[in-house]
């Protein structure tokens, strides 16, 4: 068989066509331990060797049984699901959130759940493309289209890791405030030391750093699963508030908040990063082998994506639950639900859980943000920067409009900053949907693994509605 992705020169634009995938070469016999791959070239930018694997220093790195139940299967392959599910209840989900139940009840509830699961169909479609094709998402772009178009792909998604960045910076900022009382200023300094974090848990092992997201992810599911138990919610209206509306639609405060969802819980470097992240995965390269990693990485993202739903669904309760119902409808900012849970509720832990929550979703959404900018700036330049250079970068283009707002502002303006940057980060969703649809359903790039017409078609849906409402909010905002 011929390759599927093509091994072509830096500045190659062009892909082979074929029909069935590649064989791809044999995993190295890494320890999940072991040392990065050597860099190619010298200085902090290194041209990386054409054709080169998908983080090459955890590549094919985690051994998976070939035989045994099903479930010792699954557990192999579990972990890239939950570090992507991360990006679904990072700080930004909770600004869109708390804001979304604070002032329309439970009626968004409905848009969380379509945008959780318009994810575990994309996420899906990413894991198949990078098991199927040894391509993350940001290769294939680079190798399929002529250079200015991945030029701009490539702007679009960094813009997109910005905004995301941005909203763990405010988020982590806050939780510190919180929690230690340390001005906003100075933890948004703070947080760029997180990059040390990263670097210590990826010596350590891919294993590590996904056991490290696990426990936090635990973390923040136990502090809402409180909260809801405490705000005690209608089940009536919580149920009913899943059910479609027309007036998210017809409402414009209320569009521009589900936008901000879709942004916030669909994230396009997710796509990305899963595409990369599954390759850690020390799986048979051939059919077969591929086919079994398919579906299990399916399974591990669904799973993962459910818990997303808990933790978005139960900010949106409680907060729903909480100030909606007294009345508090200008609950917009992360402060004033942690000011105001405590005494409504009438119980003295609510607002510790809230910013304990809130401090190790901050912390979380630190590894998929790295891990991001490092698959995307290799897929599309075809070079690396060493992670603390990238990560350092990355997280001073967001501590500044942080500072520059907050002076400007108050602290009362980062949370219009927050909301702003999920509806940013939705206007960048199209750049990477429209892509992995496109390769996942060509049969003369996937093969025997292109996805089916009828699921192709709903992707293809998926990828539109994402694209209209993106347009009705340019629109809306432009004529005011």
């Amino acid at each position: 068989m011929t390759a599927l992705f093509g091994h072509h020169a830096a500045d190659s634009c062009q892909v082979d066509s074929v029909t069935t995938p590649p064989p791809i070469k044999p995993a190295p016999q890494t320890a999940p331990n072991a040392s990065p791959a050597p860099k190619h070239g010298g200085g902090l930018f290194a041209r990386i060797t054409a054709g080169q694997d998908s983080l090459p220093e955890v590549h094919a790195s985690i051994a998976v049984p070939v035989a045994g139940t099903w479930l010792r299967r699954l557990l192999a392959f579990s972990g890239p699901g939950y570090m992507v599910s991360v990006g679904y209840m990072d700080p930004g989900n909770w600004a869109t959130d708390l804001a979304g139940g604070s002032k329309f009840g439970y009626t968004l509830l409905s848009v969380i759940m379509l945008s959780n699961l318009m994810a575990i169909l994309l996420q899906a479609l990413a894991a198949r493309l990078g098991i199927a094709s040894g391509r993350d998402l940001a290769q294939a772009c680079r190798e399929s289209y002529p250079r200015p178009v991945g030029y701009l792909l490539w702007a679009a998604c960094e813009l997109a890791i910005i905004a995301c960045d941005l909203a763990e910076v405010i988020g982590t900022a806050i939780a510190l405030k919180l929690l230690f009382g340390i001005p906003l200023v100075g933890g948004a300094l703070i947080t760029a030391l997180d990059a040390f974090l990263v670097l210590m848990l990826m010596n350590k092992g891919f294993r590590y750093l996904e056991a490290f997201v696990v426990a936090l992810l635990l973390i923040i599911a136990g502090c809402f699963l409180t909260q809801i138990i405490l705000a005690a919610p209608p089940v009536a209206a919580v149920l009913g508030g899943f059910l479609p509306s027309s007036a998210v639609v017809t409402d414009p405060g209320m569009l521009y908040i589900a936008i901000g969802i879709i942004g916030a819980t669909v994230m396009p470097h997710n796509l990305y990063l899963h595409s990369a992240i599954v390759q850690t995965r020390d799986f048979a390269r051939t059919d077969e082998g591929r086919r079994h990693a398919i579906r299990f990485a399916t399974a591990d993202s669904t799973i993962a994506l459910m818990l997303a739903l808990f933790v978005n669904a139960g900010i949106l309760i409680v907060a729903a639950a909480v100030f909606n119902a007294h009345g508090r409808t200008d609950v917009e900012e992360i402060e004033q639900a942690y000011a105001l849970l405590s005494p409504l509720l009438g119980v003295g832990i609510a607002s510790l859980l809230f910013a304990l929550a809130l401090l190790a979703s901050g912390l979380n959404s630190t590894v998929t943000a790295t891990l991001a900018g490092q698959i995307v700036m290799e897929g599309f330049l075809n070079i690396r920067l060493p992670q603390w250079a990238r990560r350092l970068v990355t997280r001073a283009i967001a501590i500044v409009p942080v500072v520059v707002v907050t002076a400007l502002y108050g602290e009362s303006g980062t949370a219009k900053l927050l909301i702003f940057s999920q509806v940013v980060l939705s206007m960048q969703l199209p750049f990477a949907v429209i892509p992995l649809v496109q390769f996942v359903s060509d049969k003369r790039k996937m093969g025997v693994f292109a996805i089916s017409k009828p699921v192709a078609a709903l992707a293809w849906l998926v990828a539109g509605i994402i694209v209209v409402l993106n347009v009705k909010l340019l629109v809306d905002t432009i004529s005011g």
